[in-house]
C-alpha cells in the first residue's frame, strides 16, 4: 500500500492556488478548496485511515487572519508528530504579476477592501513572510501560463501508475436523438453503406461481424478509415501538447445502431493499437430494436 501524503497550497493571493487544486485533482488527488486550518489534521487522518481509496489528498488553505496563519502552523505540527507525511507548497508570484491577474479578474483583493491592491499584497506578503520561508515548495508562477504551470505540477506530483497526458473516450450515436453535447470532434458517417437496408442484418448491431463486414466491402470505407485514422493521428500529439487532458470524439449515423457503432469500433482498436488510454461507448444503440450483438473490442486482450 503507498503511503499516505498530503499536501496544503497556500500562498499569495492570485498566485494560481484554486488553478493548482484542479490540476491536482485532474491527476487523481482527492481535493478540498478553501478548508479552515484548523480542520486539515481531522481530514489527513480520516483520509490515512480510509485505505487505498485515498492516499492522495490536496487541499488549499486562505489564511485571512493570524488566527488562521497560527492554525495551519499548529495542524502542521499535529500532523507531523503523528507521522502524517504532509508537505506545504507555497505560492507567489511578483507584484506586477499579481497586481496584473486581480486587474483582470477585476476582483478584490482579500488585504485591500478599499485601497490599492499592490498595498494588500505588501500586507500580504509581510504576514506570510515566515510561512514562506518554512514552505516545503516554494512555487513562484511569475510568468508562467496555465498550460506551464500545469506541466509543472504535472512533473512534480505525477502519481506512480496514473496515466499522464491524453485519454480519449470514443462515442457512437444516432443523429436523430442529438449530437452529444460534450464532443469535441464530430464524425459523420452516414455515407456509408447502409445496412438498415438489408432485412437480415437491420436488427444487428455494428458489433456484429456480418453488419462490420458489409460495411467494411465498400471502397469508400477503405478510404475512409486510412483518412480519419491518420487525422486523428495527427490530432492527438498535438492536443497533448497543447495540455488537453480528454478528448471526445462522437460518431453519428441516423440511428446509432450500425454504422456509426462499426466504424466507432474501428476506432477505438485502431488507438488500442496505439497504446493511448481510450474507451468507448456506444449511447444510443438500445435506443433500437436490437436483436442481433456482439461483443467490441473493448473485451480483446492487447
Amino acid at each position: 500500500m503507498e503511503q499516505f501524503h498530503l499536501i496544503i497550497i497556500t500562498g499569495m493571493s492570485g498566485a494560481g492556488k484554486s488553478y493548482s487544486l484542479q490540476v491536482l485533482e485532474n491527476m487523481g488527488y482527492f481535493c478540498i478548496d478553501n478548508i479552515p486550518p484548523a480542520l486539515i489534521p481531522e481530514i489527513a487522518s480520516l483520509c490515512a485511515k480510509s485505505g487505498e481509496r485515498v492516499r492522495h489528498v490536496a487541499v488549499s488553505a486562505d489564511i485571512g487572519d493570524d488566527a488562521y496563519l497560527g492554525g495551519l502552523q499548529k495542524a502542521l505540527t499535529d500532523m507531523r508528530k503523528n507521522g502524517i507525511s504532509c508537505e506545504v507548497v507555497f505560492m507567489d508570484a511578483s507584484e506586477r504579476t499579481l497586481v496584473s491577474r486581480y486587474k483582470e479578474m477585476r476582483r478584490v483583493h482579500p488585504f485591500a477592501t478599499q485601497g490599492r491592491i499592490s498595498k494588500g499584497i505588501e500586507v500580504e506578503r509581510e504576514r506570510f513572510a515566515a510561512l514562506r520561508r518554512h514552505a516545503d515548495v516554494l512555487l513562484d508562477t511569475t510568468g508562467l501560463s496555465a498550460k506551464e504551470l500545469k506541466e509543472v505540477l504535472q512533473k512534480k506530483y505525477a502519481l506512480h501508475g496514473k496515466r499522464d497526458g491524453l485519454s480519449v473516450t470514443v462515442v457512437s450515436f444516432g443523429f436523430k436523438f442529438g449530437i452529444p453535447i460534450d464532443a469535441d470532434i464530430v464524425e459523420d458517417v452516414r455515407f456509408l453503406p447502409n445496412p438498415y437496408y438489408i432485412e437480415e442484418l437491420r436488427h444487428s448491431s455494428g458489433r456484429v461481424p456480418a453488419v462490420r463486414e458489409y460495411i467494411e466491402a465498400s471502397d469508400v470505407t477503405a478510404e475512409f478509415k486510412k483518412r480519419w485514422f491518420s487525422f486523428i493521428d495527427f490530432l492527438l500529439p498535438n492536443y497533448k501538447k497543447e495540455g488537453k487532458g480528454q478528448l471526445i470524439i462522437a460518431v453519428g449515423c441516423t440511428g446509432g445502431l450500425h454504422r456509426s457503432v462499426a466504424m466507432a469500433e474501428a476506432l477505438y482498436r485502431h488507438l488500442r493499437g496505439q497504446r493511448i488510454p481510450v474507451t468507448i461507448e456506444h449511447r444510443d444503440m438500445d435506443k433500437n430494436d436490437v436483436i442481433h450483438d456482439a461483443p467490441g473490442y473493448e473485451g480483446e486482450t492487447r
